[in-house]
């Protein structure tokens, strides 16, 4: 893997020096050893050895063009793609695609990106050939990726250096079972190169006016499949249906506040299971499979990006899922000041639940 790794450090620079257009962006490859964290006993068996890979990204600068790009202090946007292998058979080995952003603080000498995408596992569980890999039921995953570092660009012409930790979360929300899934905390060290010469200078920030924005009224619906930790049953569609307020506070941040209405159809299965399966718990089969929620809410404005984050609480809720706690987190797209798209993801604490497409309008 070492040698592979600084191998293709060589080649990269070759191809690259060759590069004369500007671009005002820069590459960087990142080789990253560590753990499989243990939030979970039952994964305790996958866990034989420290997981490494690399990690190659394109950066596009940014430089304030933009009051958005001031206000996060000139932050970067791009595209990554990561190789891990988990160093256990029954796992395999994780390849993902992601799109990023970075941020800088303490004069951009340390930055955090934060990395969204999809990974693709190589043996996943399968109940007669990989029975013991109960972290991933399906090929394709959800998967997240932080990265904080202490970066140098132009040590050496123009590359430079960085190193630090990375975080890569690997999980399917249960949209099939089993789905414990992975957590790796890695060291990582890394050389960056500036397709430029010389980078473009920054616009100097402006103070701007105070902002004011009248409460919106936001509606969305979202939908998806998934189903319930028994491996073996069906994945079933599920609907939910949000109507919610938010008001701008900032240039940044919104606060929300709303209700969620959720059919979920893979309770029904659920139910009949718990019902007939002799477990004593008082499940008689009659339970309604739907829920009903209230939740606040945080709204953060990237460009035409938000990251959003929700935490709720069932006040309908006849059939005893988890919790009545529940957590929904992830990105939205606006498609002008009124229409957008948006994935999350819902869980009760660290259990996932369901990964949701989404669309809705801000009036």
């Amino acid at each position: 893997m070492r040698r592979f790794f600084f191998s293709f450090i060589f080649f990269l620079s070759l191809q690259l020096l060759a590069q004369e257009k500007k671009t005002e962006s820069y590459l960087d490859l990142n080789y990253f050893k560590g753990n499989i964290a243990l939030h979970n006993n039952k994964i305790l068996g996958l866990i034989t050895g420290q997981p490494e890979g690399f990690i190659l990204s394109w950066n596009k600068k940014t430089f304030g063009e933009e009051a958005w790009e001031q206000r996060y202090n000139y932050p970067d946007y791009g595209a990554s793609f990561i190789y891990q292998n988990l160093k256990n058979e029954s796992l395999g080995n994780n390849f993902g695609i992601y799109g990023h952003y970075n941020f800088y603080f303490l004069n951009r000498n340390l930055m955090l990106r934060v990395g969204q995408g999809l990974a693709h596992t190589s043996n996943p569980y399968d109940r007669l050939n990989n029975p013991k890999n109960i972290a991933f039921g399906s090929r394709l995953l959800s998967s997240t990726y932080l990265m904080l570092n202490y970066k140098k660009e132009r040590v050496f012409d123009r590359f430079g250096l960085q190193t630090g930790l990375t975080f890569v979360h690997y999980s399917n929300a249960n949209v099939k079972a089993p789905n414990t899934s992975i957590n790796t905390i890695a060291l990582n060290v890394g050389v960056t190169y500036n397709v430029d010469e010389i980078d473009t200078e920054y616009v100097k920030k402006e103070k701007e006016d105070a902002f004011t924005q009248p409460i919106k009224y936001n509606f969305a619906f979202r939908t998806g499949i998934n189903q319930s930790d028994i491996v073996g049953s069906a994945q079933y569609p599920f609907y939910i249906v949000s109507a919610y307020a938010d008001k701008r506070v900032t240039h940044k941040s919104a606060l929300q506040f709303g209700v969620d209405m959720f059919f979920s159809n893979f309770l029904k299965e659920l139910i009949q299971y718990e019902s007939t399966a002799l477990l004593n718990n008082g499940v008689t089969g009659d339970e309604d499979y739907k829920r009903a929620g209230v939740f606040v809410g945080h709204e953060l404005f990237i460009n035409r990006y938000s990251v959003e984050s929700q935490l709720g609480y069932y006040f309908y809720y006849p059939f005893d899922f988890e919790t009545r706690v529940y957590f929904r987190a992830g990105l939205k797209r606006y498609f002008g000041d009124k229409w957008f798209a948006a994935l999350t993801l819902k869980s009760h604490g660290a259990r996932a639940e369901a990964v949701e497409l989404g669309l809705g309008i801000r009036l």
